[in-house]
């Protein structure tokens, strides 16, 4: 039987001052000055149309992604967060994350993000080298990516993530691990490790650039899971290390299959519906244009998941996690007994996936 499990917020700022060749995300070029103070409205205005849904639960971890959200400024920041305080709340040890471009880190942002509640900041470094910077169209410098986390610190942040990526243009595991290093010498509580692939609707799709073979992809591979966990970072999902299990609360919550409210221009939502014995998936409106124009709920599209589709819902998450997560999980979460998974791998094998479902 389904039970309501635990509520995240996910929040959308769709600008980034340049579109990266690799992003596939929902991201726009910002043109001019940004309309920050109509957008925070409407951020508002979707989460009041989103809040009966958290069926008293309160959020018990925040993301703002993008995009790129520190392109916003910390009484912005403040408001929405303030909103999602008085609509819904927030559990008292609940984890408050906000993504940051070194190209648009400033001190007094930062640290006006920590007086608004930001408790853990995520740091888009991708690579301390600025060839490989330049080749992925990044708008900042490794020098630039050294004083972001410096400003972060100083800004009174404890709990850091920096995004490093690998299998870049050109790269050799002798400069994935000088990544790697550099990152480690930081000392950030976590690091995100994942591997560049070239996705469909990207400048990288169109014209691709030339990647490391296999050879060297295993080779760097081989080498950087040695120095994580030489220096004390334990993968705890494919591509997430952590030290002292710092663990991102807000993607664990994704994995684990919990709930979560998605603001913002094409943001998603994952909600669960005892009552009505389904799971529902939201998506927003999708151009900030489109988002900014609409009143009432911003919503594009709803999904009812099909029970058939659940187990597969389920385990595509819980599989990224080393530990699993517990059986109990699934009836909970999925609503459907334990014994659906031993059915589901039976019908793979039948089909002549039993390799892979092992």
């Amino acid at each position: 039987m389904l039970k309501l499990p635990p509520l995240a917020l996910y929040v959308h700022i769709p600008w980034c001052v340049r579109k990266c060749p690799y992003c596939d995300f929902n991201s726009h070029q910002a043109a001019g000055v940004l309309p920050e103070a109509e957008y925070v409205r409407a951020l508002i205005a979707d989460l009041d149309c989103e809040q009966d849904r958290a069926q008293g639960r309160r959020f018990g971890s925040v993301f703002i992604g993008g995009g790129t959200p520190s392109l916003f400024s910390a009484p912005a920041i403040a408001a929405v967060l303030a909103a999602a305080d008085r609509r819904i709340g927030f559990t008292p040890d609940a984890e408050i994350t906000l993504e940051a471009n070194p190209g648009t880190a400033d001190a007094d942002n930062f640290r006006g993000y920590r007086a608004a509640g930001v408790n853990r900041l995520s740091i888009g470094v991708q690579s301390f080298s600025d060839t490989h910077l330049t080749a992925l169209g990044r708008i900042h410098s490794g020098g630039e990516a050294l004083r972001a986390f410096d400003l972060a610190r100083a800004a009174g942040f404890e709990n850091i993530n920096l995004d490093l990526m690998h299998c870049l243009p050109g790269q050799t595991p002798a400069q994935a691990a000088a990544d790697l290093e550099q990152a480690i010498a930081l000392a950030p509580e976590h690091l995100s490790w994942y591997q560049l692939t070239i996705e469909p609707n990207t400048l990288f799709y169109r014209k691709p650039p030339q990647l490391p073979d296999e050879a060297v992809l295993d080779a760097i591979n081989t080498a950087g899971a040695a120095l994580l966990d030489h220096a004390g970072y334990r993968q705890y999902e494919v591509s997430a290390h952590a030290r002292d299990g710092r663990h991102s609360r807000h993607n664990v919550n994704y994995w684990e299959f919990g709930d979560y409210i998605g603001i913002g221009a094409g943001a998603h939502g994952k909600l669960t519906d005892p009552d009505a014995g389904c799971i529902r998936r939201r998506r927003k409106v999708r151009h900030p244009r489109d988002y900014l124009a609409r009143r009432g709920d911003h919503c594009a599209e709803e999904q009812i998941l099909d029970v058939a589709d659940l187990p597969l819902e389920f385990l595509m998450n819980a599989l990224r996690l080393s530990a699993g997560v517990p059986a109990s999980h699934f009836g909970e979460r999925a609503g459907l007994p334990l014994a659906t998974i031993a059915e589901y791998w039976r019908k793979l094998a039948c089909q002549g996936a039993g390799d892979a479902a092992r």
